[in-house]
């Protein structure tokens, strides 16, 4: 059984189903690739947005610390154990910056515990929604590490504020799904048996822009939260704008709004 699926939803929507449910879909070496490859596939082109969610009644509980799973990277016997713990961070690393930089839109439906990295994977993720058995936290310090690990200490103070972050950060306790939506964590909350629903309806609520547009505003979003001032982001709206305007893209929005019709986007 491969530790990631991914599937077709509608024609130009994925599904990315961590698949170890027996671990909760702890990250090991054979999710991390599953994850990689399933990213690589994204990239052709022919999906507008993809959903993530976990196989059984977990999201991601994390690293798999059985000890059982696939070791995250290939070294040699000679390979110092500070190089391969080094190498296999920045490994996991990686893969949360593919999701964030991924050209498409990403949202997280949330189905059960999403603590430590994956609490990251949510993170990561442009929309999350989340099943009412959801539970998240920053449970790297409660293993011994810091709290500071997979993009957390830069996710999520912009998402919920520095004050609430650094709450969670340096306590480590899991919050439920009431609490996640009440802290603006997640933004929507729904019965288990209707995540996937609610996850594709906002996914075709996406997929129904033009797919330029879309494209545009992840990347140029992820550029203007890192901008130093108003103007810095400005400027970056400005050249996108226009840009923007050199599709066939607006013409024909205002030519489908007359005509009383949805609108036939230029493809990507």
């Amino acid at each position: 059984m491969p530790a990631v699926e991914l599937d077709t939803l509608d024609d130009n929507i994925a599904c990315i189903t961590l698949n170890r449910p027996e671990r909760l879909n702890a990250i090991d070496g054979s999710l991390i690739n599953g994850v990689d490859a399933a990213l690589d596939a994204l990239n052709d082109g022919a999906f507008r947005v993809a959903i993530l969610t976990g196989a059984g009644r977990g999201f991601c509980a994390g690293a798999d610390l059985s000890g059982t799973g696939e070791p995250w990277v290939d070294s040699r016997e000679s390979t110092p154990a500070f190089k391969v713990n080094y190498d296999s961070q920045v490994r996991l690393a990686n893969l949360y910056t593919r999701i964030y930089e991924l050209d498409i839109p990403v949202i997280a439906a949330v189905n059960g515990v999403a603590v430590g990295g994956g609490l990251a994977f949510t993170l990561v993720s442009d929309i999350r929604v989340a099943s009412e058995h959801a539970r998240f936290g920053s449970v790297f310090i409660k293993a011994g590490f810091s709290s500071m690990d997979m993009g957390t200490s830069y996710l999520l103070p912009k998402i919920v504020g520095a004050g609430v972050a650094r709450e969670l950060m340096l306590t480590g306790r899991i919050i439920d799904a009431d609490e996640a939506y009440r802290i603006k964590l997640v933004h929507e909350v729904v019965p288990a048996d209707e995540l996937m629903a609610a996850a594709l309806r906002k996914a075709r609520e996406i997929a129904g822009n033009n797919a330029y547009g879309v494209w545009q505003t992840k990347i140029g979003l992820n550029a203007a939260l890192d901008a130093p001032s108003l103007r810095h982001a400005i400027e970056i709206e400005n050249r996108t704008q226009i840009l923007s305007g050199f599709t066939n893209n607006p013409l024909e929005a205002a030519t489908a709004h007359m005509e009383k019709r949805a609108p036939t986007w230029d493809p990507l």
